[in-house]
């Protein structure tokens, strides 16, 4: 009770702002109006195009961190489990954590064009962050647990369901939400800069070129919703496999 007052607190606060903002500034194409941004959210959420077009960048942005995290985890573990693996994936991940992502996205759009380059974006924005995560993870675990498993079963698969997958859940669960919110605004910078067909990025280019300021607003207001969503089915889940 006392965390949903608090939230609920923080989101009127954030929106007293907004409205004083509003009033002060004065002017529509630099601050919209609440209401103006809102019959626009409400417009996008009950048009069938809009809906198709968030339908779209969501399915773009569930395929690429699908693939950067199941390869993230495969990595990630063998790192976590071998030296050399840590040692020959170093460079590749910390090159994908330091590069300035509009630098990537220029260069992806050269080479990918904008079809492809959303997917591929996303998923090297996401891999580092699941890779280091499973790394972790494993390098986490307590040595003398694992050398007594061993004793006890050799099999590695079984090992992998029983011992190194259940002790690492917290750190991909944790890792999992960071992707989503990281590839969510990287799926959308890409398919802004791309101008991709039905995206999310290309229905705000087309806002912001034809100065329509409160679909800009909408849009965002859509996409922290969507974030959200993510993040509370991901919470939702990890509290239903604590109970279970």
């Amino acid at each position: 009770m006392k965390k949903t007052f608090w939230i609920s607190s923080s989101i009127f606060v954030l929106f007293i702002i907004w409205v004083l903002t509003y009033q002060v500034i004065d002017h529509p194409l630099i601050m919209p109006s609440p209401q103006a941004v809102f019959l626009s959210l409400f417009n996008i959420l009950t048009n069938l195009d809009s809906l198709g077009i968030i339908l779209a960048s969501i399915f773009r942005l569930i395929i690429s961190i699908v693939l950067s995290t199941a390869l993230g985890i495969i990595l990630g573990m063998l790192s976590g489990l071998n030296q050399k693996v840590s040692w020959v994936m170093k460079p590749y991940v910390t090159i994908l954590r330091t590069i300035p992502v509009i630098s990537i996205i220029v260069i992806l759009l050269i080479l990918f064009g904008y079809r492809i380059t959303p997917f591929v974006i996303t998923f090297l924005m996401v891999f580092p962050i699941v890779f280091q995560a499973a790394e972790s993870g494993i390098k986490a675990i307590n040595r003398e647990l694992i050398d007594v498993y061993r004793l006890e079963e050799h099999h590695f698969f079984i090992s992998l369901k029983y011992l190194y997958f259940p002790m690492i859940q917290k750190y991909l669960i944790l890792s999992f939400l960071q992707s989503f919110g990281l590839g969510l605004k990287v799926l959308v910078m890409a398919e802004y800069l791309g101008q991709t067909r039905n995206s999310i990025g290309n229905s705000l280019y087309l806002a912001r070129m034809n100065l329509d300021y409160s679909a800009v607003f909408a849009w965002t207001i859509l996409l922290i919703l969507i974030s959200f969503g993510i993040e509370y089915i991901v919470h939702y889940y990890q509290l239903r496999k604590l109970v279970d």
